[in-house]
């Protein structure tokens, strides 16, 4: 009887700690998500000012502030992303993105979609979210100072931050919204 209260213990105190360890991994990875989306924001207004003023003026927006893509004919692309409403933290994004076509390279960029309406961050928030084909981008690059506007109800910024591509597309980009709660 004694050797099996012992065992529960055990297994009671292995899952608590398994539980508590997985939780703070978890945390801290969030917490360097946000840190990294924050420095993105700073990046992309430090070199395009003009953008500031449609971060204040979005209902609201999502940084990934580390998307990776690769190709050689078949093309991929994937990141995560932190959801603002109002200039809150409201959740978390994940963005995929599958290409086909003539594409060769590789590239690590930053990648911003501010939503101009309530409505459109809604329908982001629902999932299944998707970048058409013909969904403009500006890329954003230091020293040069490009028109942002809103279009269509959003406005999409890249900033490369490595490697060499032929193309830049988000067209096909599709990604899932998860609520911080």
């Amino acid at each position: 009887m004694m050797e099996k209260l012992k065992l529960n213990f055990v297994y009671s105190f292995l899952f608590a700690l398994i539980f508590v360890s997985t939780t703070f991994a978890q945390t801290e990875d969030q917490e360097r998500l946000i840190d990294d989306a924050e420095r993105a924001k700073t990046a992309f207004i430090a070199d395009n000012p003009e953008v500031e003023e449609l971060f204040d003026l979005s209902a609201g927006y999502v940084i990934f502030p580390n998307v990776g893509k690769g190709a050689y004919i078949l093309g991929g692309a994937a990141g995560n992303g932190v959801v603002y409403q109002d200039g809150n933290l409201i959740g978390f994004a994940e963005l995929r993105q599958l290409d086909i076509g003539f594409q060769l390279g590789g590239q690590a960029f930053r990648q911003a979609i501010l939503f101009q309406t309530q409505s459109e961050l809604d329908k982001f928030k629902e999932g299944n979210y998707k970048l058409s084909g013909n969904a403009s981008v500006v890329i954003i690059e230091e020293g040069e100072a490009k028109s942002v506007e809103f279009e269509n109800g959003r406005a999409i910024l890249t900033m490369p931050k490595a490697g060499a591509m032929i193309e830049v597309s988000v067209g096909g980009q599709k990604f899932d919204y998860k609520d911080l709660n």
